[in-house]
């Protein structure tokens, strides 16, 4: 029975589909089952598919062939054109930079002054103030110039001195007011500080040999390297000798100059004589016509008899095997200690013979004024300042210069 209904339904669908074309989607919907409709499908999908194959295929040689080329040719034209108005922009931007700040460091009257900016608002700018608060010249005045000298590591003796010549000065010039003190006290320390002395590192005529003393600490291996860039800058052929072979990582810190300079290291391994480096450094500059040989030495020695021996083992090589050089002993002294620094003066001259001071770390400092105290008690030239951390900071000591950067005056 259900065969009969079955093909009965089926055959009236049929003259349906027939009789009413127009109803063909109402017919898809309602049999959505049925094998007519996927062929149809089919049909539709291969004929839209060749439509589309043969619209591309007609389409690529008309608009790729002119796409292509166009966009990358132009783009490419406008970055070459662009690029070098971009670079001479930014060229001429470097330029203007570099041009506003040449005076600051090319100028070492404007590094010294910078570099004692601490030490001239301890010295300087104090006695300016005491000295607009008196009208006239008194002992009370003279007082505080003196408390603001020992504060500032002048040391006590050479103060006494500074402000004895103080008022000597200004009765015989017959000075009353006070602020006229203060040309006074910068003429006193010029004095104090050029007595004749040469401040310039002896190193004519070549060959040279400089030996470089001073405890840990002080900065004596960065002023080697310092001064190696400095000579081997004049055009000198310069050689490092690694002598301080107590101290842990000593020789590798000096050979991180050498390199960072351009000049050798003689070195031996760590905890060999230094007499032995000495030696070896002194033939090796004999053999390449060295102009200068600089000599780093132990500074960890624990009493005054381990030094003496030690830098008179070291002074028996060199007027042996060098006698004919022109020698130079230079004390290196932190600035930062005061007074430490002039009592470890004192000791190295007690036991070999000082040529010249090199006082590093002045601008980390308001104790500049241990300078003064150097120059007056121990008669001992300062030759180099630091003044800051660059590779042309170590300077030159002009005692002209410093004291005029001391109270901030113009070069």
């Amino acid at each position: 029975m259900f065969k009969k209904f079955f093909s009965k339904f089926k055959k009236n669908k049929e003259e349906e589909i027939k009789d009413q074309p127009q109803s063909m989607e109402e017919i898809k919907e309602e049999s959505i089952d049925e094998p007519i409709e996927e062929v149809k499908e089919e049909t539709i999908k291969e004929e839209l598919a060749d439509e589309i194959k043969e619209e591309i295929i007609k389409e690529e040689p008309i608009e790729q062939q002119p796409i292509e080329p166009q966009p990358i040719e132009p783009v490419k034209e406008e970055m070459i054109i662009q690029e070098p108005e971009a670079t001479e922009k930014i060229r001429e931007e470097l330029i203007e930079e570099v041009k506003e700040e040449p005076k600051e460091k090319l100028t070492f009257f404007a590094k010294l002054k910078k570099g004692l900016t601490k030490t001239r608002e301890g010295i300087a700018g104090k006695v300016d103030a005491v000295l607009k608060s008196y009208k006239k010249i008194d002992e009370e005045l003279f007082e505080e110039i003196e408390e603001i000298l020992i504060t500032s590591d002048v040391g006590v003796n050479t103060t006494m001195e500074i402000i004895e010549r103080l008022k000597n000065l200004s009765k015989e010039r017959k000075i009353t007011e006070s602020e006229s003190l203060k040309g006074l006290l910068k003429e006193i320390l010029i004095e104090l500080l050029d007595k004749g002395q040469e401040n310039e590192i002896n190193i004519e005529p070549s060959p040279a040999i400089v030996l470089v003393v001073g405890v840990n600490g002080v900065g004596k291996t960065t002023s080697i390297g310092k001064i190696a860039h400095r000579f081997k800058s004049e055009g000198k052929k310069v050689l490092l000798a690694a002598g301080d072979t107590f101290r842990a990582a000593a020789i590798d810190q000096l050979e991180i100059w050498g390199n960072r300079v351009g000049v050798d290291v003689i070195k031996h391994q760590e905890g060999a004589d230094t007499a032995a480096v000495i030696y070896d450094a002194i033939a090796s500059a004999k053999a390449r016509n060295i102009d200068v040989l600089i000599c780093d030495t132990a500074g960890r020695l624990h009493n005054k008899k381990n030094l003496m021996n030690e830098l008179g083992k070291v002074s028996k090589i060199v007027e042996r095997e060098f006698g004919n050089a022109t020698q130079e002993i230079l004390l290196v002294l932190d600035a930062t200690t005061g007074q430490n620094a002039i009592q470890q003066a004192k000791t190295f001259k007690e036991v070999t013979d000082i040529t010249g001071v090199v006082l590093t770390k002045l601008d980390g400092t308001a104790k500049g004024g241990v300078v003064l105290g150097i120059s007056a008690e121990l008669g001992i030239p300062v030759k180099l300042i630091g003044v800051g951390e660059g590779m042309d900071d170590l300077q030159k000591f002009v005692p002209k210069d410093f004291v005029d950067a001391l109270f901030g005056e113009e070069d």
